[in-house]
């Protein structure tokens, strides 16, 4: 336990600004979503541009790919809030057979694929573990623009996975931030949960 705590004060200590701005920006973002201003899309659309020059320097490929889709769904989402912001939200339900068989195939067919393509194209020396945190996230992402409940549930096995990753990694920071979002996503969950019951209650 002591080399433990040892090694995250030495990593800590090793951590540029660089990565303490992305952090918190990132920290920024969600706590402007929880409120839901609208400049949590410019701060997480900063923060995300600066992780993936993080992360590409310490060659998580896949992670840096899926920080280049977060880019483009905050943009969109952005210009979507503006235009819409008045409109009715879509209702939060629970994923049906058709929605949990895609899911796992986002998980799986995409783990496989990014697998042969950092194994085949890249020095990554993490492979399979950059792209099974980086499946589970896009499966995630996917629920979670169809607003079902289950989106939590794919998002925080990603996050369990990439804290040690980060760590590994040497990024300590982002592991830090990454367990702020997995509280968060337990939050989400049971928040979601008891919408989806109402919904469910009331149809």
């Amino acid at each position: 336990m002591h080399d433990l705590v040892s090694l995250f004060i030495e990593q800590i200590k090793e951590t540029t600004w660089v990565q303490w701005l992305a952090v918190a920006l990132g920290v920024a973002e969600v706590l402007l979503a929880r409120v839901n201003n609208i400049w949590l899309y410019p701060t997480g659309i900063l923060a995300t541009a600066l992780s993936i020059l993080l992360l590409m320097e310490v060659q998580l490929y896949a992670e840096s790919a899926l920080n280049v889709y977060y880019v483009v769904m905050s943009v969109y989402g952005w210009i979507h809030w503006i235009k819409k912001r008045d409109a009715p939200s879509v209702k939060v339900t629970y994923s049906n057979k058709n929605e949990w068989m895609i899911s796992m195939a986002i998980s799986l067919g995409g783990w496989a694929v990014l697998y042969i393509l950092l194994r085949s194209f890249t020095p990554s020396n993490v492979p399979l573990w950059d792209a099974f945190v980086s499946a589970t996230a896009w499966a995630g992402m996917w629920l979670l623009a169809r607003r079902k409940v289950e989106n939590w549930v794919f998002l925080n096995i990603s996050n369990l996975f990439a804290v040690p990753l980060l760590f590994y990694k040497k990024l300590p920071m982002f592991a830090v931030l990454t367990v702020f979002l997995f509280v968060v996503a337990c939050f989400g969950y049971f928040d979601w949960r008891r919408k989806a019951e109402k919904v469910v209650r009331y149809t």
